[in-house]
């Protein structure tokens, strides 16, 4: 016969018998919860990578539109747009009032002699060129006798810009030259006349500078006030 059971023992294993699980719902609960939140990670992840790609994507394409425009700019700057020299001419040039500059006994320093040059500047630029005031100057025997300043001008792009110069001999400055009055036995009157033009061209977003300059050596007929033995020399800095 097997030994009689005590109450408290079998209280105890009733009890064990009737504890229940942990309900179903919430382990599902628990469960989904996790899934739930595995996939919103992932799904983060994703959006994360396509942003970066599109990042990528975009400093791409911006990055080869810039080379693109830089290799543009740059081969125009040398083809279409590259600075070239203009060219500067003395069209004609007139003396008036050296008729009294006969002899040295009667030349005064109230005489008026002018005398108006008219000048060429062409621009084989595709840009225009703007020049400030140009200063020409009239010499004899290496000496100022003239001065004018010609006010700001623009040089449109391959165009000839026509320009005057007007300018006063300084009478009382010729009359003091020792070589005078040989050259007025001889009739003749040598000159030079020099005209320098400081300018600036724009080429796409880069500025230059320009320098021109023309010396005219010439020989003045005192009796028919004509020009003749004109030599001109010209020089442009770019």
């Amino acid at each position: 016969m097997s030994p009689p059971q005590s109450p408290n023992s079998t209280m105890s294993e009733s009890r064990d018998q009737v504890r229940p699980l942990a309900p179903a719902s919430h382990r599902i609960h628990v469960e989904n919860e996790e899934g739930i939140n595995s996939t919103f990670m992932s799904n983060m992840e994703l959006a994360k990578k396509r942003r970066r790609k599109r990042c990528i994507k975009c400093c791409g394409c911006c990055g080869v539109t810039t080379i693109i425009v830089v290799v543009i700019i740059i081969i125009l700057a040398f083809t279409v747009f590259k600075a070239k020299d203009p060219t500067i001419r003395m069209d004609s040039i007139r003396f008036t009032g050296l008729s009294s500059l006969t002899s040295s006994s009667n030349l005064q320093t109230n005489v008026n002699i002018t005398v108006s040059a008219d000048l060429s500047i062409k621009n084989p630029n595709a840009v225009s060129l703007k020049f400030s005031s140009a200063t020409t100057s009239l010499m004899y025997d290496n000496r100022v006798i003239a001065e004018a300043f010609t006010p700001p001008g623009n040089a449109k792009a391959r165009r000839t810009f026509q320009m005057t110069v007007n300018v006063t001999v300084m009478t009382e400055k010729l009359v003091g030259i020792p070589r005078l009055a040989s050259d007025l036995v001889a009739r003749e009157l040598p000159l030079s006349m020099s005209t320098s033009i400081k300018g600036r061209v724009k080429i796409v977003v880069i500025k230059k500078s320009v320098g021109i300059r023309m010396n005219c050596s010439m020989v003045v007929d005192l009796q028919t006030q004509e020009v003749k033995n004109m030599d001109c020399k010209r020089k442009v800095s770019l």
